[in-house]
């Protein structure tokens, strides 16, 4: 098991269950959960289900790939970066609030680590879709849920490159989309796209190639299926 005394917290509210020596891809039922927020001591965050949880649209070796390949290495990758620095101990969303002093390292590991953490958590099965008060806003900033998928989806496939598509809340508390380019994400002080991430889409190619090869799009429209509306209701009140 991988610990280190290196942060408090990566914020907003980001909960995570946790590896109990329990096999990787099993289903974690009675793992202990643990909001980030109140922790001295974080370990790297287990998948909240099973590999194949999200089949047909997104596969179980896919799953596996990059979750315990990429995200594990963004994790031990950013404890060694901040190790022995005066961001050991900060927070995230404070290290990203200065991040362009902090050296491509810190960036992209540490953008690596809590992009994917909100990733697997918007993900999932079974969710009744977006609150009515989440529902309204949609409405409010982009005309329809379906204009705002749209939106959306054109963020993620018109990305250059590697990247991540968002659903965000700006500071006056105003829904919008946009997507930002590698590891970056809206908290960081170096992104032109500032704000409180909502729902993000990994466009990264490790995250389709396998299943959908260079077909972005289909896997983007995929991603709908398995959208958990549950976590972006939370994190939209918890922003608001």
């Amino acid at each position: 098991m991988e610990r280190r005394n290196f942060i408090k917290n990566v914020g907003l509210g980001v909960t995570a269950t946790y590896l109990t020596g329990k096999s990787l891809g099993q289903s974690i039922t009675n793992s202990k959960k643990t909001d980030m927020e109140n922790i001295q001591t974080l370990e790297f965050p287990a998948l909240p289900y099973a590999y194949d949880a999200l089949e047909p649209y997104i596969d179980a070796k896919t799953m596996e790939i990059h979750y315990d390949r990429h995200h594990r290495t963004y994790f031990n990758n950013y404890v060694n970066a901040v190790k022995g620095t005066p961001l050991e101990n900060l927070p995230l969303e404070k290290v990203f609030a200065s991040v362009s002093t902090a050296g491509d390292a810190i960036r992209n590991n540490g953008g690596g680590f809590y992009n994917h953490i909100i990733f697997w958590k918007n993900l999932g099965k079974g969710s009744s879709g977006p609150s009515a008060e989440l529902s309204s806003a949609i409405n409010q900033a982009f005309g329809s849920i379906d204009k705002f998928r749209e939106t959306f989806n054109n963020a993620g496939k018109t990305r250059f490159g590697s990247g991540w598509a968002w659903l965000y809340l700006t500071a006056d508390k105003k829904l919008a989309v946009a997507s930002t380019p590698n590891q970056d994400n809206p908290l960081m002080d170096l992104s032109p796209v500032k704000g409180t991430p909502l729902l993000t889409l990994d466009v990264w190619e490790h995250a389709y190639y396998l299943k959908y090869q260079n077909k972005r799009a289909d896997y983007i429209d995929a991603f709908w299926n398995v959208v958990n509306w549950d976590e972006v209701n939370r994190r939209y009140k918890e922003a608001l």
